[in-house]
């Protein structure tokens, strides 16, 4: 689900949104391919990890990340966009302080 700093053209694959979320607040993700499919209920959703990444981002928590979406989930995919545009939005303030 995410490419980790300095693993050029590395990749980290995930199956779970906590996993997911776990990757992320190591701080070595630079990039993120959601899904909003995971499967099993207890595994969340890409929508989860894309709401989480949006809060985070509000707070100043997470450094920007490119993020592109592939599901074939179109709810799923307007849900993740909305979440991940927002944090966009936020990156940019806080580069503005």
């Amino acid at each position: 689900m995410g490419r980790q700093k300095g693993a050029s053209g590395s990749e980290t694959w995930v199956k779970t949104a906590p996993e997911a979320i776990s990757l992320l607040e190591s701080g070595n993700v630079v990039s993120i391919s959601l899904d909003h499919d995971l499967g099993l209920p207890e595994n969340g959703s890409g929508y989860d990890v894309a709401k989480w990444i949006e809060e985070q981002a509000y707070h100043g928590n997470l450094p920007r990340l490119q993020w592109q979406l592939h599901s074939d989930n179109p709810v799923g995919v307007k849900n993740m966009r909305a979440a991940l545009e927002q944090a966009n939005k936020f990156w940019e303030q806080n580069e503005l302080v």
